[in-house]
């Protein structure tokens, strides 16, 4: 497909799985699950659901950036959390950057992450207006 752009984080899971942190197709952008890697490896804000929520958010920022999009053009989220009972945690780290964006929005809990310090992952759907 010549109007494909797949966008990498640089992430060492990317290669090994098969993915791209982000792809564009036209004016659809979707930027898979997401979690919360340091800037310098490892995990950001271990044990910190509201921290490692902001760090995807981070991450996920940079990648529809580097696909031309911004947070503005998000249609959907999904928060996948390990403990549903943090999810006030996760939502008020979300709410700060699309209180006023309102995507659609899910809430999930998960058995597990690849790594067990992960609380959180996000993965997103944006559209850019032609």
């Amino acid at each position: 497909m010549s109007n494909r752009t797949n966008v990498s984080s640089q992430s060492i899971y990317e290669p090994a799985v098969g993915y791209s942190r982000a792809v564009r197709v036209g004016n659809l952008v979707s930027v898979g699950g997401t979690a919360p890697i340091a800037a310098g490896g490892g995990t950001a804000a271990k044990g910190d659901v509201y921290g490692q929520t902001k760090r995807c958010l981070e991450i996920v920022a940079k990648a529809l950036a580097d696909a031309g999009a911004g947070m503005e053009h998000t249609v959907r989220t999904r928060i996948l959390l390990t403990d549903i009972a943090q999810w006030k945690e996760a939502a008020r780290a979300h709410a700060e950057i699309f209180g006023s964006i309102r995507p659609v929005t899910t809430l999930m809990q998960v058995s597990a992450f690849v790594d067990p310090d992960w609380l959180v992952e996000i993965e997103l759907d944006a559209v850019i207006p032609e």
